[in-house]
């Protein structure tokens, strides 16, 4: 008996499924957490005020719209609303709740996990297929994951329709193929529109296009399918975008730019690019074995070709994205799986199992306690929790503010208003409170320890404490 319950511990550690369910649970804790973390609260609180307003003022996916654009609407060109929307739906059901898109994103980012597995699986040992999801799980993957934030949730999708797509060409029969495909499509569409960089993967379905062993008529097909697929994310990014930004007259989105800035940026500031690589990645130790697996890959003709294909399409991002690369941690996910593939395909090489297991147990805790800090909010972002219940004291909900907060919107998020958010120097500027006066500014906002520094201005004080202070426009002194 004990040797059969001994068989079936060990069957179940081999099981790249129970190490899914596992850091899913684990990274539970915390899932209700307000999107304050250090990184990229900013980035998250956009995606949440979409989804709010959705739910509060009108559920056209065509027109997501922001919360600091002023006196404007807040209509503004973006990523297509898919994490959005998915939170807006969950809180018909159950009201809004922010949370939402932490969960949903971890679970569609846990099934790109699996599909990850999948589809190493089909064409390298189950060994290289565990072991490169073992460390794309604790890559910069772990903590994104659970974030309100489309980058893995869309790389997930991706994922999943490059698996659906080259079981399209590997279906036996044509009822099989038109399931396939009509997945792979559905998959491309959703991850593609929720954020346009991580279509870049897609490049790996041309190794299939070119083989020679496929039918040239099933290839048409495909090739088709996929324009058509990809013609919607071509239409929302380069049409309707432009013409929300336009037409509501707020910008908000970032599309890139030359590749001749993007290039000069980069490799003006190479560290900072490399760093992304080495560093934000996958840490240290994963990115050795990435280092190592390049040069081992000579007569692999699989990894070269899934790793050359991968790496010169995705400069494409790199020198369109520019400085924007180098300085946002997110923009190396899409890359991410590649790199684990090639890392996993070096540890192959290494045939005592138990250094092997060693070697992604060091990944695991170095990649745990660099990303631990995403999953508790310091005491001093969470200042601003209580901002909208003070400011309902004073003011109605519709009520325009501006708040110091510089570029960061996240303030304007809790503190549940419409307005403007910017810096100390703006503020103190009388004719630039005097012109949004005349658009319907009634107070100002002044943060004191975070997201913002404390000023003094000449305006009647209607709540005070010690973390910010509100002016009202409404009063003399």
């Amino acid at each position: 008996m004990n040797n059969i319950k001994s068989y079936f511990s060990i069957e179940i550690l081999k099981d790249i499924r129970f190490w899914i369910v596992l850091f899913f649970i684990i990274r539970l804790a915390g899932i209700t957490n307000p999107p304050l973390e250090i990184a990229h609260n900013w980035r998250q609180t956009t995606v949440t005020m979409v989804a709010r307003n959705f739910y509060e003022l009108n559920n056209n996916i065509l027109y997501p719209r922001v919360d600091f654009a002023g006196e404007k609407t807040g209509i503004t060109g973006m990523e297509f609303p898919v994490l959005n929307y998915s939170i807006y739906l969950v809180s018909e059901l159950f009201g809004y709740q922010h949370w939402y898109g932490r969960l949903i994103n971890l679970f569609v980012s846990s099934f790109g996990l699996f599909f990850f597995f999948k589809l190493i699986n089909k064409y390298f040992i189950k060994q290289i297929a565990f072991n490169s999801t073992i460390i794309l799980l604790f890559s910069v993957w772990f903590a994104y994951s659970r974030k309100i934030m489309p980058d893995t949730f869309s790389v997930s999708f991706i994922i999943m329709s490059i698996y659906y797509g080259t079981n399209y060409f590997e279906a036996k029969n044509i009822r099989k193929k038109i399931y396939n495909l009509l997945f792979y499509s559905l998959f491309v569409v959703i991850g593609s529109l929720s954020k346009l960089p991580s279509a870049y993967m897609l490049i790996i379905l041309v190794l299939f296009i070119f083989n020679k062993e496929f039918l040239l008529r099933y290839k048409i097909v495909f090739i088709v399918t996929s324009l058509l697929s990809i013609l919607y994310t071509l239409y929302w990014y380069f049409y309707w975008v432009p013409y929300l930004v336009e037409h509501f007259g707020f910008w908000h989105f970032f599309m890139g730019k030359s590749f001749a800035q993007g290039i000069s940026e980069i490799f003006t500031d190479i560290n900072q690019t490399l760093y992304r690589f080495y560093d934000t990645a996958m840490k240290y130790i994963a990115f050795i074995f990435f280092i190592l697996g390049i040069i081992i890959i000579k007569k692999q003709k699989k990894i070269i070709y899934i790793l050359s294909i991968s790496f010169l399409s995705f400069l494409v991002i790199v020198f369109k994205a520019g400085f924007t690369f180098s300085h946002h941690t997110y923009y190396i996910i899409p890359f991410v799986p590649v790199m684990a593939l090639v890392a996993a395909n070096s540890l192959s090489f290494i045939k005592n199992n138990k250094i092997v297991v060693l070697i992604l147990f060091a990944i695991a805790v170095e990649g745990v306690f660099n990303q631990q800090h995403d999953f508790r909010i310091h005491k001093k972002e969470q200042a601003i929790l209580n901002l909208e219940i003070d400011l309902n004291k004073i003011s109605k909900s519709n009520d325009l503010i501006v708040i110091n907060s510089g570029d960061y919107p996240t303030p304007m998020y809790f503190a549940h208003r419409k307005g403007w958010v910017t810096y100390n120097e703006k503020i103190k500027d009388v004719k630039y409170i005097t012109d949004l006066k005349t658009k319907g500014l009634k107070y100002i906002v002044i943060l004191k320890k975070t997201f913002g520094e404390e000023i003094k201005i000449n305006y009647p004080v209607v709540f005070n404490n010690e973390d910010y202070c509100i002016y009202s426009l409404n009063k003399n002194k």
